[in-house]
């Protein structure tokens, strides 16, 4: 059951390769007996415990020094209820294999993220969300969780049973018990229509509020050093099913968006000066285009040049203004910055600390070529989202501390009682915690 981590002599590192830990010994639990057996023996050793999905946060979050829990083997369906519309699955199981099983059932989440690399349990626990004007992030589509607690007891939550760890649970940190597996709510599977075409920066943000009343998901990239964006309006449609054509999907899903982008990155890596020259040329590669399909055809996309991340959620009343900021501070820095912005939104819910808790909320998402210096860009960006009472996606970088998010959320205090309450001794503890929790 234990196993040395990946990479050179036992060390693990995340997507963006800007994290890595030396865990003292990893476990891949094939049951949640297991998985409860290694927590309390983790316990006996004095090792602290955290698991780790596919590694796709830009922060430490999962990084430990103790036992370090893959979930590989904790993966796949475990039921489908069709009266209720939920179904139940193992918390290891990446959201691509949850959203194609599901298709294949002919059921589908009503809202997902642009990437379905991560675990289930990875992507809820960090908050992770797609763009919606109705329909919230990942964790808001949770009706039931299953986790083991720092005891070694497994704990089961939803709305009726154990409500209040339930508030908390679904955007856990991975600082209440170890997620086992999830029950989302599901819908018959849906057709969407894509809408992607360009728009000056200008327009959308005088539009922004009649573009996101008018669709079902609005989202949009902006290209520093230029006045350009490029819009996606996703909503749901009577079909027929149009999906984009293969040749067409891979010169701009892979080609343009992936290929010809990374190289882009590595001319602007080594002469930085270039970089407004090719977001020019960037923000006109992708023409507009539309297609309808199924939703996780529509929502997601391939990553495959690896950047650092920091994203923010502003109330949505502030995001026109904290964007005319940020493009300001852009302009007159001297930064080159060769990633889009990416400007999300989401309805408020109601988990303790989701990053759209009790207000509507929207994202902005600034990004870096890996390798290239971003702490300057990152820190002024954070100074205008901070401004704003911004709060930091728990996955993505950010220098906030656990006195700045008692202030930004106002229900924080009641995750940290719960978190005393169910994990007292700090088992689950990592430095990521310390700063973000309080110890």
């Amino acid at each position: 059951m234990s196993s040395t981590a990946n990479g050179k002599n036992g060390t693990w590192r995340n997507w963006g390769g800007n994290v890595s830990a030396r865990p003292a010994r990893e476990v891949t639990p094939a049951s949640v007996d297991e998985l409860a057996a290694a927590v309390r023996r983790a316990a006996e050793d004095g090792l602290k415990v955290k698991a780790v999905g596919a590694g796709h946060s830009f922060t430490s979050i999962a990084a430990t020094d103790g036992v370090l829990i893959r979930p590989q083997l904790l993966t796949g369906i475990r039921s489908i209820d069709r009266e209720n519309m939920t179904v139940t699955v193992e918390s290891g199981t990446p959201l691509k294999r949850l959203n194609v099983a599901l298709a294949r059932e002919g059921l589908s989440l009503t809202n997902m993220g642009d990437i379905m690399e991560q675990t289930v349990s990875g992507a809820t626990s960090t908050g992770t969300h797609g763009t919606g004007r109705d329909s919230a992030s990942i964790a808001a589509q949770i009706k039931g969780l299953e986790l083991v607690t720092a005891d070694g007891s497994v704990l089961t939550c939803s709305e009726k049973e154990n409500p209040e760890v339930f508030a908390a649970a679904r955007v856990g940190l991975g600082a209440l018990g170890l997620v086992t597996a999830i029950t989302f709510a599901v819908e018959p599977v849906f057709l969407l229509t894509a809408r992607e075409e360009p728009m000056p920066f200008d327009r959308v943000l005088s539009d922004f509020e009649e573009l996101w009343a008018e669709n079902e998901h609005f989202e949009f990239y902006w290209f520093p050093h230029t006045g350009s964006t490029n819009t996606k309006r996703n909503n749901r449609s009577a079909g027929p099913e149009k999906p984009v054509p293969q040749l067409k999907s891979w010169i701009e899903d892979e080609f343009l968006s992936n290929g010809v982008f990374q190289v882009a990155n590595w001319v602007g890596r080594a002469v930085p000066a270039t970089i407004p020259a090719i977001a020019q040329i960037s923000s006109k590669a992708l023409s507009a285009r539309t297609y309808t399909d199924i939703p996780y055809k529509v929502f997601t996309s391939p990553r495959r040049v690896r950047f650092l991340e920091m994203e923010y959620a502003v109330p949505r009343a502030a995001v026109v203004e904290t964007l005319r900021e940020l493009k300001a501070m852009v302009d007159r820095s001297g930064l080159r910055v060769s990633f889009p912005v990416e400007v999300r939104t989401a309805p408020a819910d109601d988990i303790t600390l989701s990053t759209a808790s009790g207000r509507d909320s929207a994202y902005i998402a600034v990004h870096m070529f890996r390798g290239t210096p971003y702490q300057r860009y990152f820190t002024s960006a954070e100074r205008i989202f901070t401004a704003h009472e911004g709060r930091p996606h728990w996955g993505k970088i950010h220098t906030r501390d656990a006195e700045y998010f008692s202030r930004v959320y106002p229900r924080f205090g009641e995750f940290t009682a719960l978190r005393d309450r169910l994990d007292p001794d700090r088992l689950f503890q990592n430095d990521y915690l310390r700063r973000v929790l309080g110890a």
